[in-house]
């Protein structure tokens, strides 16, 4: 396998992580905004189910998710994770700056921060230091629910933060990325607050207004959420392990076209800097298709596209007669 495929800077995180614990009003603070992000859609939802909005309002609300929903988790699954995460592949200044700007407005953390905690899963993948690992939280049925909330949203209330002097070094002196980390709040209330604006110039009433903000602010925020945070979860649990990794990291087809590729997770733990996750037959990758875009109009280069060789040498070998 070519070590261009293998390889994810992380500095010096092999030896040990540094996890400094947050002073306990900080710690408050922190879990106070991770429950509304978390419950905040949710609460959207019921709302929108109780009132029961329907009509062509609706209907241009749930268009103007779906795009929201495009442009975000792309934003994620595109720039935080295949760029700057993993470089698999380079792109110029601006479309850099507008993926850092379009994965901030889907509300999964800063751009350091993001990167940085990552990183970490990679370098302890289901090993004591991973920050959202499924595994370890007791045997049987019961350690399996226990391990999967954990995993999914657990995690996030957490009181040990992740370096990301250690973990995601170059993005802390990448000044574009700073800045644009720098005005993650900024960009967070942005990606509510289009919506309600857009619904307004559209409907020209508040209550329209309001139907937008609910489907393409808090509803599409609450999907793509959980979809990312099924890849920490069900892609850990659940599914196909057809690539030889050290870890528990699965394929589970039924997320990949709403995740974009992403929960083709068990090649992407096998060769991290992969552009592709989805590298077998029939397995949709939107992601690596844009990363296609990009690179034939020239905005990303040096993409780390697999071959066939090394997609074969990671596979898990057959026994001799199996077949």
């Amino acid at each position: 396998m070519p070590a261009s495929l293998l390889e994810t800077p992380v500095g010096d995180v092999q030896v040990e992580v540094e996890a400094r614990p947050r002073s306990e009003k900080g710690l408050n603070v922190g879990r106070v905004v991770t429950a509304l992000l978390v419950g905040g859609p949710l609460v959207g939802l019921i709302l929108f189910i109780v009132f029961g909005w329907g009509g062509p309002v609706t209907v241009w609300a749930a268009v103007l998710a779906l795009g929201f929903y495009l442009l975000t988790g792309l934003g994620v699954t595109v720039g935080f994770h295949r760029l700057f995460a993993h470089h698999s592949f380079r792109a110029n200044r601006a479309l850099k700056v507008i993926l850092a700007v379009t994965g901030s407005m889907a509300m999964e953390g800063s751009v350091i921060g993001w990167v940085a905690v990552h990183r970490r899963h990679h370098v302890f993948s289901d090993q004591p230091g991973d920050p959202h690992s499924p595994w370890g939280r007791g045997d049987g049925a019961w350690g399996t629910a226990r391990g999967f909330l954990w995993a999914h949203v657990g995690w996030l209330f957490a009181g040990a933060p992740t370096d990301a002097k250690r973990f995601a070094p170059e993005l802390r002196r990448d000044r574009d990325l700073v800045v644009v980390d720098r005005l993650f709040p900024v960009l967070a209330v942005v990606s509510l607050a289009a919506p309600f604006g857009i619904g307004y110039a559209i409907t020209g009433t508040l209550a329209g207004a309001f139907v937008f903000f609910l489907w393409a602010g808090l509803i599409r925020m609450a999907l793509l959420h959980h979809v990312t945070w099924s890849i920490n979860s069900i892609c850990h649990i659940w599914g196909r392990r057809p690539f030889v990794t050290g870890d528990q990291s699965t394929n589970v087809a039924p997320l990949a076209l709403v995740s974009f590729g992403e929960s083709w997770h068990n090649f992407h733990h096998a060769a991290p800097a992969s552009a592709r996750h989805g590298v077998l037959a029939h397995q949709f990758d939107l992601s690596a298709e844009v990363i296609r875009v990009f690179e034939r109009v020239g905005w990303a280069t040096k993409v780390r596209w697999p071959t066939s060789a090394s997609i074969a040498a990671l596979m898990v070998p057959v026994p001799v007669g199996s077949i």
